[in-house]
């Protein structure tokens, strides 16, 4: 009998001390992992959202960079932090979706290990070649990757990325060979110095010399309006393919098991800096079009994303173990 009133006494109290903790939250620093080297897209979203979450909530919101194994060693940390909601991570699609059927094995599983917070941005993807190069346009660069079979050579920093060169491969009707990059400022640096003949990539760490004239953009990878290149033709406009658009996300998640009092506020913190008109208009500038949601929203958008991935990853042959 006192053995049941005692285990009764710990869940009381237990219950009792989630509210309170949930209620007094944030009380410390928030960290939020970025699984990519800073500059590139995840990074500077997340900056955007630690800066203006830092006012709000009163306390200080780190960004800590973890890259390396497409996302694995960032989304292994996140997942094994404390479900407190002072551990978050900045996941891509391909931590969430991808990741799951590119190994055999992962040191998390993308959906019993986390919960989700909010959708928080659709990128802009660029095809994107070296301002000294012969390619003036898509069709110059599939025209010569056609006289020239398993020549050419294209640079991608993320899962997402590299599916878009292998999907781009398959519907020109060309044969480009993959050079992996860790994250947008390698591929930046990779077409920069000609290592690559082109890149796939946000316009994150690209578009500032694109606008300098050191690189050329040949074309968007979907067809929402891009203020800062208004004239740049999508894929299939440009090349006459028949891909559709091809949208790289982002979205925040805590550790499973974060209390759902904790999840509900950063959501709804979120939500608010996601409608801040200034936080849009620089992103708009980098081309993070940014778009909030509910995190049963968000859950449902991942297993949607994750039925639409797996069959092309597997006819991709792409795999990591």
């Amino acid at each position: 009998m006192r053995s049941f009133r005692f285990a009764a006494f710990v869940l009381l109290s237990a219950l009792c001390v989630a509210p309170a903790a949930a209620q007094n939250y944030p009380s410390r620093p928030i960290h939020i992992i970025v699984p990519f080297p800073a500059g590139g897209p995840s990074d500077v979203l997340a900056r955007l959202i630690s800066d203006k979450m830092s006012v709000d909530f009163q306390q200080a919101v780190v960004v800590e960079n973890r890259p390396g194994a497409n996302t694995v060693i960032g989304a292994e940390a996140a997942a094994k932090a404390s479900p407190d909601g002072y551990t978050l991570l900045m996941a891509i699609d391909s931590t969430l979706v991808m990741n799951q059927y590119l190994y055999k094995s992962l040191p998390y599983d993308p959906i019993a290990d986390f919960a989700p917070i909010s959708l928080v941005a659709k990128t802009v993807g660029l095809l994107v070649v070296n301002a000294q190069s012969d390619y003036k346009s898509v069709k110059d660069l599939v025209a010569k990757a056609k006289a020239a079979p398993g020549k050419l050579n294209y640079g991608a920093g993320t899962i997402s990325t590299k599916l878009q060169g292998y999907l781009f491969n398959d519907a020109a009707g060309v044969d480009t060979v993959l050079v992996p990059y860790n994250g947008s400022s390698e591929v930046a640096h990779g077409i920069l110095t000609r290592s690559v003949d082109f890149v796939f990539d946000g316009p994150s760490a690209e578009l500032p010399l694109i606008q300098s004239g050191d690189l050329r953009a040949l074309a968007k990878l979907d067809s929402r309006a891009f203020p800062a290149l208004p004239d740049l033709p999508t894929l299939d406009e440009a090349a006459g393919l028949h891909l559709g658009n091809l949208t790289v996300w982002l979205g925040l998640v805590a550790p499973r098991g974060t209390p759902a009092t904790i999840i509900d506020k950063l959501q709804g913190e979120t939500a608010k800096i996601l409608n801040d008109a200034a936080i849009k208009a620089r992103a708009d500038a980098v081309g993070l079009y940014l778009s909030s949601s509910t995190a049963a929203e968000f859950a449902d958008f991942i297993k949607t994303e994750a039925a639409r991935w797996q069959p092309v990853v597997k006819k991709s042959g792409l795999h990591f173990d």
